[in-house]
């Protein structure tokens, strides 16, 4: 039997069902290496100089999602360093990098002054 005039066999065995070539698995190697590889992108990271800011502090989950939010909104808006203003707590990150450049907390916020900064985002 043949559809639409293609005979069966070798010309059409490399077509399985889902589009092409393999179907809809994903290609050798893949193996959740595109998963892994947006995580990356997407995952925020701390300076040295940030992280000795926050050693003493762990930051909940729940901040860490309002931080990769933030990060979000700046990028959107076309930011390259952004000041992200927590409740409690301000950072400076480098958007394009998504990388905390540095961290200030709770009175020391008051004295602060921030530059080298394009935008600020409240979250």
């Amino acid at each position: 039997m043949s559809v639409r005039g293609i005979p069966p066999g070798p010309a059409a065995d490399g077509i399985k069902p889902g589009g092409g070539p393999g179907g809809g698995r994903p290609a050798a190697g893949g193996n959740g290496d595109f998963a892994r590889i947006l995580g990356d992108k997407l995952a925020v990271k701390f300076s040295a100089h940030a992280s000795e800011r926050l050693r003493s502090r762990k930051l909940s989950p729940e901040e860490m999602a309002k931080i990769k939010k933030g990060i979000e909104r700046a990028a959107g808006k076309g930011s390259r360093d952004s000041l992200l203003l927590l409740p409690d707590l301000a950072l400076v990150v480098n958007v394009p990098n998504r990388t905390v450049v540095t961290a200030v907390e709770g009175e020391r916020m008051k004295e602060g002054v921030f530059t080298n900064i394009d935008s600020a985002v409240i979250v």
